[in-house]
C-alpha cells in the first residue's frame, strides 16, 4: 500500500492503495465518484475514459501510481452547470443521451481530440472514436453533437466554421 496523491477535477486528493490498482477503482471505490463507469475492464469499450493532463485514457487499465501528481479530469470536471463544455451542451441540444452509460466514453474521447485537433475532419473524428461502443445506437446523434460542438468552439475563437 502507498499514499498516492493526484488532482481530480481541480481538487487535490490522495488514496492509500496498491500502486498497481486501476485508477478507475480509486475514483469509484476510494473517492466515491459516480463517473467514470466500469464497462469491460479491458480498455475496449471506453466507459472508464478520463483525461490525464488533457489526454484521454482508459482508467480501468491505468495503474493509480501512474497518475501521482498528475491532473485527472472526469466528465464531472469537463464543464460546470453554469458553464458546460460545448460537448455537454451539444449532447443535450442533439438529444444524444439514451441510457447514458457510454456518454463518458464518447464525450471524454471527443473533447480530448477536439482540444488537440480543433480542425478535425469527419474521418479524423470517426478515427479517434474507433472502438467506442453505444448499445443504444445513437452514433449518428453523437457525430452531430461533436460537429456542433466543434463548430461552436471555432465560433468562440472567432474562426469561421
Amino acid at each position: 500500500m502507498a499514499k498516492i496523491g493526484f488532482i481530480v477535477d481541480g481538487k487535490n486528493v490522495s488514496v492509500d492503495a496498491d500502486p498497481s490498482m486501476p485508477l478507475l477503482y480509486a475514483l469509484r471505490d476510494d473517492l466515491k465518484m459516480k463517473n467514470p463507469k466500469f464497462g469491460c475492464g479491458l480498455a475496449q469499450c471506453g466507459a472508464c475514459t478520463v483525461h490525464v493532463n488533457g489526454a484521454a485514457v482508459r482508467s480501468c487499465v491505468m495503474p493509480v501510481a501512474s497518475v501521482k501528481g498528475q491532473k485527472v479530469t472526469t466528465i464531472s470536471g469537463l464543464g460546470t452547470e453554469d458553464k458546460p463544455h460545448p460537448l455537454q451542451t451539444a449532447y443535450i441540444e442533439e438529444q444524444v443521451p439514451q441510457c447514458g452509460y457510454c456518454i463518458n466514453a464518447w464525450m471524454m474521447t471527443a473533447s480530448a481530440m477536439l482540444a488537440t485537433n480543433p480542425e478535425a475532419s469527419d474521418a479524423q473524428i470517426r478515427e479517434s472514436l474507433t472502438g467506442l461502443k453505444c448499445r443504444c445506437g445513437t452514433h449518428v446523434a453523437i457525430m452531430r453533437a461533436i460537429k456542433r460542438a466543434q463548430s461552436e468552439m471555432k465560433a468562440a475563437k472567432g474562426v469561421s466554421a
